[in-house]
This record gives C-alpha cells, structure tokens and sequence, in this order.
C-alpha cells in the first residue's frame, strides 16, 4: 500500500508560507504540454531536412565549376523556407494565444479561501475542488465527498464509471463524470502519471492527414530515386566525354528538378495559415490536420445541448403525480439536488427556480451520464432519484409513457422524481414516480442558417442525445434538421444493438448512453463516412474521441476541452461555417496547385533516364528552370491557394494530380525530344537546344497553370497573364542571366514558332486522352 501523505487541513488548504516552501522545494506541478512547436523547433524542422541537405550538395557541386550564377536556385529555397518558418511563427504565436484563454482553472483552497488557479500553480498537498466534467492534473487522495463517479480509461482502456468514496486514492488524467471532491494532489509535476501520458485522454490515434499522406509517400519514393538516379546521369555523362563541369550542372539541373521545392512547404503554409485565420474568429486548433479532416467530413454529428441548443435551461413546472402538493414536491426536489450536488444544466435550472437548501445526506448517488439519473437519502431516511425515466423504471408506466410522450411531443425536456427504496445501480429498487419535471431549452440564434448551411454542402446532420427522443426530434424540426422526424429510443434497443442498421434507418437518437454515442460514431466510420462530432459535456467524451474530428465548445468541461480537435471560443457554433470552409479552402486549392509542383518532377525523372542512355546533354542548366519554377508554378500557386474554394472534398488527390500533370509531363518530354532531333539536323548548339527547351516547357506549364486555375475569373486572368509577360520579358530582355540565347533570328524562329503554336492544341489533347480517357478510370490511393 502506499504510504499515506500528511493531511492538509480541511477548512483552510495551505499557507501561502506552505505554498512557496514546496515550490522552493520542486513540488510544483507542470504546464501542459503546449500545442505547437517552439520557435527553436519550427526553425529546425524547416531548415533541417533532407531536400535542404541535397540542395546544399549540389550547391556545392555548382560552386566547384565556378558558374556562380547557377546557384540562384538556393536563393529560391531560402525564400521559400523563410515564407514557411515566418508563416508557422505567425500561426504558433495566434494559437498560443487562444490556447491562454481556453486554458482551463481549477478551485483550489488556500489560507481558507477558494482560488482559481491554472494546473501549472498547484503545488503537492494543495486541496482541489473538483466537480463534473474535470480532469484531475495531478494524482490525489479524494478528502470529502458524497460520491463521485470516475473515468479511468486512460488507466485500465475500459469506460465504465468507477464509483470512488472519501479515502480512495486518484490517478492524474481521470475525468469526473458525476458528483464533487475535494482532493489533495498527492504527486505532481514529471512523478504523477498524466505527466507519462501527455495528453492523457487524447491517446487513441486520430485519422492522419490524407493529403500529408499522399505527399510524404512521393517525397519518400522521390528520396530513393532520385540519389541513384543523379549518380548514374553524372557518370554516364563523364562515359560519353562530356566535360566535369557540364556533366555537373546537367546533374544538378536533373535532380533540382525532380525535387518538387515548394510542394511540402505549401501545404505545411497553408494549414498554419488556416489556423491563423481561424484563430483570428476565436476557434483554436489543436490539430491541423484536423482542418482537413473536418473539410472531408461528410457527417456531422450534433449533441443537442450546448450545440442545437443554447444549454440554458429553465424549469417551467413541476407536475405531481400523487397525493403530495405542489409546493411539497417542489421543497423534495430541491432537497435532493442540494444533497447530490449535482451541478448540471438540469440542477442549476432546479436551483435557480427552488433555491437550494442546506442540509446532509446519508448516501448519495451524483448524476452520472451512464445512468442517467442521480438520487440521495435524505435526512428523513427515504430515498429519492430524479432523471430519464426510462432509465429508472422497467419499464416505464404505460400511461405515464403516453402522458410523456405528449410532453415532449410540445418540445418539453421530461424528467421524472421518484421515491424508491434502494439508490442500486443500473436502476434504484422499486422506484414510485412522485411527479414530473418539464424544462425548456432555446435554441441558439443562428441555428437554422448554420444547420441549413451544412445541409446544402453535403454534409449529413444526425443528433446523438441522452435526452427523450420525441422531445429531441422536436427541437431538430425547429432548427430545420433534415430527417428529424426519423427517431430511435437509443434505450430500448438492445444490449447488443445492430448500430449499421440504426445509421441507416434513423438521423435522430434519444437516450444515447456515452458507449452508444461513440458505437454510432464508429458504425457511420464503418460505412465509409467521415464524421466530425460536436459536444460540450462529459458525455461525449467517448464520441469525440473516435470521430475523425471533434469540436467542443469553450463553455463545456475541461475533459471535452482537451480532448477537442478545435475549440470554440466564444461556444458559438455558427463558426463552424467559417471552420469548414477554411478547410475546404485550403485542401481544395493544395490539390489544384499540387499539379503544377509535380509536372517538373515528372518530366525531370523521365528526362534523366533517357539521357542516360542519350549521347548528348542534359537539356537544361540550374538556372534554366529558375523561370520556369518562380513564374509557372511558386508565385502562381502562392495566390492560387488563397483563392476562395470551398467545394466538397473530393478525396481525389492523386487522379487531379495525374489528370494535369502526367500529360504535361508527356508534353514536355516529346517537345524536348523532338528539339534533340531537331538540334541535331540542323546542328544546333548546346546553348539553342536548351534555350528552345526551356520556352517550350514554359509554354507546356503555363497551359497547366490555366487548366489549373479553372474556372477563371479577372484576378485569375489577370495572374496568367501577368506570369506570361514576365516570362516573354525573360527572353526578350534577360536571356543572359539564364544562360538563353537570341531568339530574334529567322532562322531560329523557323524551329520554334511552328512549335510555339502547337503547344495549346497538343497539350490538350494529350489531357483529353491521357488525363481523362486513360488515368482517370484508375484507381487512385
């Protein structure tokens, strides 16, 4: 057994003297683990990675031919990486600041006075104050309490409440689900054991970012290609007499091409801006590939209070059901919320119409999410429970069930008092009804328009709640949810219910227990759905956590908080919108722009297995497709991904990729081989051929780029544009920097006009039969 710690004494918790005498001596407890990276991390991860280290090798490799002008290249990189670092910066500090303000407090007692304090200024021996919906930061001995009920499952992997009395002992990361304590923190900081877990109740593994998925498998397949493939083009080129140097910066030139430079910056920048602009509407992310699974969402399921409706409850009357008057049922019912010291919507709403009185209870049983009810003995030795009376009687009363019935039918929430003569668990012993509880709930202001929002974007609408199912489909009809006369009493289906079948038939659930919350979850997952879960309440922690997102709102318990993908601040669920449309907006445009980054890559690996074999050069110089990348593809797809865009997810990365890409990669591979031939009939210099490679490929990419930027509009019209004339001003005006030639020579323009205006007519013939005939009938992962 482990040795009791010194008790703190009830009545005054610790001496300021105390507290600075255990911080001195290291027993203050620690911050939670922040949610983005630190300054010094963001720089390292963007400065330190593997196509950095390549790009440094062949700068290196360019500096021993001593063409210093081919090493503008790095000068891109190091812009890129600085927009990146600047962006993720900006994104840290906007998140770090929100996560200040949902950062949750705790009631601590000290010199006799309770205080709200954040986890990281508990010190060991403190006296906490915890009630439903907390998390425990530290381990604790539970000092005073009628009873409160637990969530371990971060501990023993099972769900099921654990009762714990006055003595028992509390490991970090528990979740109260029912009831007050007061507990003394026993261990703190790197000892306790949510400090082994980090975030202890965030431990099953979460849906990975599709898209960051896909783009890590071609930056992993380009690793193991493009190093060999370098080695061998640079030795084949040095077999076929060509000179070091030229052999060099054909090599260079290969594999700088095969890097797609801006493609893992772009959407690294591109989710950190997201969280920005989400973060500047009070909604914090905690995880940013959650932006896109909430873009991919096809499902979205509400818990009716605190989402559909406000949470704000009010007891409209109290109905008796025997011989007791009005204003005894009335005094009951206050006694027996005073004696659970339940502090639930449901209590409050009982409080702040009957008051609350003092007196102590024998035996209490705190409302807890499972049971649905809460009960206590109270001082005149009955025993009395209040709650879902479904959960209470077996089975209810059929006139009682029709006299509900018609109740919640007028969108009353009902809830039962009942004297019995055990408070047992599942249900109390012999339970007698005494009266009725009708309480109302509002809806939140921009319910409708929100709700009708996501209806028109695809995204199906189901409500998961532990309330009576009429008075919940009711609420759903006056929000305008679609299907919500579609219902099921989650209670009388069965220990083992056919959750596929219920997905399907029913779009709104009343008396969901938190384990059928989170079976509905997975049984939609199971058909293929992607579900995004809203809640505010210990109850739906266990959804929240299998759903492939989660929202909760700041107003709701701490448990819900840490466990969320994104909070909402101000609890307004309206911002969803302008969640889903961010999303949506920044993956969309991520898989458009992809494209672009994956023509040169395509062309390059492709070019450079066939020069191997050829006995001329390499076509291009490093800096020769410095124009190509900055106007083709860096600075169009910095502005195209801003764009608004806010289509469903398609889940077609791969097939929007191929569809543009592989054929202009096609385009740019024939254009340049029939250049070879051309060059060598003619007998065509090393510096014309790859001249009239370079403006062709040009041409080839920015048709992609105007197929990408569909559908066009003036400020779409407007970039091509201006992309094209810097690219002809290239030409025309600064060949020298890039290593071009003159194109004002006749002769020359023979060769290459004929080829100019065939680019538009082959480039989408080739997309017509490639990219939509052929590679979009593949299947794609």
């Amino acid at each position: 057994m482990p040795e009791q710690p010194p008790l703190t004494a009830l009545n005054r918790g610790l001496t300021k003297f105390e507290v600075q005498a255990r911080i001195d001596q290291g027993l203050q407890n620690d911050p939670l683990p922040p949610l983005t990276r630190s300054v010094k991390q963001i720089f390292r991860d963007n400065l330190m990675t593997l196509f950095n280290l390549i790009n440094l090798v062949l700068a290196g490799l360019v500096l021993m031919t001593g063409s210093y002008k081919n090493l503008l290249f790095i000068g891109v990189v190091v812009v890129n990486t600085g927009i990146g670092i600047f962006q993720e910066i900006r994104s840290k500090r906007q998140v770090d600041k929100l996560a200040l303000l949902s950062e949750g407090r705790l009631a601590v007692l000290r010199d006799g006075q309770a205080v709200s304090l954040t986890q990281d200024d508990l010190v060991q021996d403190d006296l906490i104050m915890v009630g439903r919906g907390d998390q425990l930061p530290v381990d604790g001995l539970v000092r005073e309490t009628g009873g409160i009920e637990v969530d371990e499952s971060q501990i023993t992997g099972e769900s099921t409440p654990i009762m714990k009395r006055t003595g028992d002992r509390l490991i970090s990361g528990s979740v109260i689900l029912g009831g007050k304590a007061t507990v003394q923190a026993t261990t703190v900081g790197e000892q306790s054991f949510v400090k082994q877990l980090a975030h202890s109740v965030k431990q099953q593994h979460r849906t990975a970012s599709q898209l960051l998925n896909i783009i890590n498998r071609i930056i992993k397949a380009l690793t193991l290609t493009l190093i060999p493939l370098g080695i061998i083009l640079f030795v084949a080129s040095l077999i076929k007499g060509q000179s070091t140097n030229r052999a060099i910066l054909g090599t260079v030139a290969a594999v700088g091409g095969m890097i797609p430079q801006g493609l893992v910056l772009l959407t690294s920048v591109a989710l950190a801006a997201g969280a920005f602009t989400l973060g500047r509407h009070n909604i914090l992310v905690r995880e940013l590939p959650a932006i896109e699974a909430l873009a991919r969402a096809d499902v979205l399921c509400l818990d009716k209070t605190g989402t559909i409706t406000s949470g704000k409850l009010k007891l409209e009357q109290v109905e008796g059901l025997t011989s007791l008057t009005k204003a005894q049922l009335q005094t009951l019912l206050a006694q027996l919320v005073a004696a659970t010291g339940d502090d639930n919507e449901t209590a409050q709403a009982v409080q702040a119409a009957l008051g609350t009185p003092d007196l102590a209870a024998d035996e209490v049983l705190p409302f807890s999410s499972g049971r649905k009810w809460s009960g206590a003995r109270l001082p005149d030795g009955q025993a009395y429970v209040m709650g879902a009376p479904e959960f209470i009687f077996d089975p209810v009363d059929a006139t009682l069930q029709a006299h509900i019935q018609d109740l919640a039918q007028q969108g009353y929430r009902v809830l039962v008092v009942a004297q019995v003569d055990q408070l047992t668990t599942p249900r109390p012993t012999k339970p007698r009804a005494l009266g009725l509880l009708l309480i109302t709930d509002e809806l939140r202001p921009h319910a409708k328009a929100t709700f009708n929002f996501f209806t028109t974007q695809d995204v199906a609408l189901k409500v998961i709640s532990g309330d009576n199912p009429v008075t919940v489909a009711s609420i759903a009809q006056r929000a305008e949810i679609p299907g919500a006369q579609q219902l099921v009493d989650m209670s009388q289906v069965g220990a083992t219910p056919d959750y596929a079948h219920l997905v399907q038939t029913y779009n709104v659930f009343g008396r969901v227990t938190p384990q059928q919350k989170e079976g509905l979850i997975r049984a939609y997952q199971q058909a293929g759905h992607t579900v995004a879960m809203t809640g505010d309440g210990v109850n739906d922690l266990l959804a929240l956590r299998q759903a492939d997102c989660s929202i909760a709102m700041a107003s709701g318990s701490e448990a819900t908080k840490s466990l969320a993908d994104f909070v909402l601040i101000h609890s307004n669920f309206d911002a969803m919108v302008k969640v889903l449309n961010e999303g949506r907006r920044v993956i969309n445009n991520i898989e458009r722009v992809a494209s672009l980054f994956l023509i040169k890559t395509m062309y390059s690996v492709v070019l450079t297995l066939i020069f191997i074999f050829m006995t001329r050069s390499y076509p291009f110089e490093p800096i020769q497709l410095t124009p190509i990348s900055s106007l083709m593809v860096g600075i169009p797809t910095f502005f195209l991904a801003l764009q608004p865009n806010y289509a469903r997810i398609t889940g077609r990365f791969m097939k929007q990729v191929m569809e543009v890409a592989a054929p202009a990669a096609t385009c740019v591979v024939g254009y340049i081989l029939v250049i070879m031939g051309l060059g060598s009939q003619f007998h065509l210099s090393f510096a014309t051929t790859s001249t009239l490679s370079v403006l062709m490929t040009g041409l080839v990419s920015l048709n992609a780029l105007l197929l990408v930027a569909r559908p066009l509009n003036r400020f779409k019209v407007l970039l091509v544009a201006v992309m094209a004339g810097l690219f002809a001003l290239i030409f025309l005006f600064f060949g020298g920097i890039f290593s071009l030639v003159n194109l004002f020579n006749w002769r020359l323009a023979l060769i290459y006009l004929p080829l100019m205006v065939s680019v538009p007519p082959v480039f989408y013939a080739v997309q017509a039969i490639l990219g939509k005939r052929i590679l979009s009938r593949i299947h794609w992962r």
